[in-house]
């Protein structure tokens, strides 16, 4: 089965945070997400909101210019102020036609 390379960017942010990322991303050109909620800890130690531990795991696949643009505009919106992790991994997608 033929596969298209593509990029997974995730992101663990607060869940304050949610909406706004959603919105970003799709201002910036991703086609879907997936959100999940999920439990962690992380060497910041200090949050805005929300009970300690909790957070939301939003993951994009996308084209490479997409995943810089996500990944640039979460770095330069919420690192400084919020616990938020990001990163992206390379991905091998069937049915890459849907992500054009």
């Amino acid at each position: 089965m033929p596969t298209t390379p593509m990029r997974l960017v995730t992101v663990i942010a607060e869940p304050v945070l949610e909406e706004r990322i959603i919105a970003a991303l799709r201002q910036l050109g991703a086609t879907g997400h997936t959100a999940s909620d999920v439990r962690g800890a992380g060497s910041r130690g200090i949050r805005a909101s929300d009970p300690p531990g909790t957070c939301v795991q939003i993951q994009v696949v996308c084209r490479d210019a997409v995943a810089d643009a996500i990944l640039a505009h979460v770095a330069e919106h919420y690192f400084e102020h919020y616990a938020v992790i990001a990163w992206t991994s390379a991905v091998e997608v069937v049915r890459g036609e849907k992500y054009q």
